[in-house]
């Protein structure tokens, strides 16, 4: 199991545009992927579950990551964090 967690940096907190790519970014690993925020968790690969989590400029996200191909999965994701929210 893989785990990071992530401050938002976007102005605009982890809205539609980005949740949409993250979702289509985590999709392409067989891996289970959780976020959580201020203890509610969201599959990483359902939008709705995503969007869900309100995640706002200055929050913490936490991402876990486990699965058969974690450690790719883990190096993708944190790279997609770092560069869209």
């Amino acid at each position: 199991m893989k785990k990071f967690e992530y401050t938002v940096k976007d102005d605009l907190g982890l809205h539609a545009r980005p949740a949409g790519l993250l979702v289509k970014c985590v999709s392409g690993y067989k891996s289970a992927v959780t976020l959580t925020k201020g203890g509610k968790s969201a599959d990483a690969k359902r939008l709705f579950g995503v969007m869900g989590l309100a995640v706002k400029f200055g929050d913490v996200i936490s991402v876990t990551i486990e699965g058969e191909d974690e450690d790719a999965a883990y190096l993708a994701i944190k790279a997609f964090c770092e560069s869209n929210f």
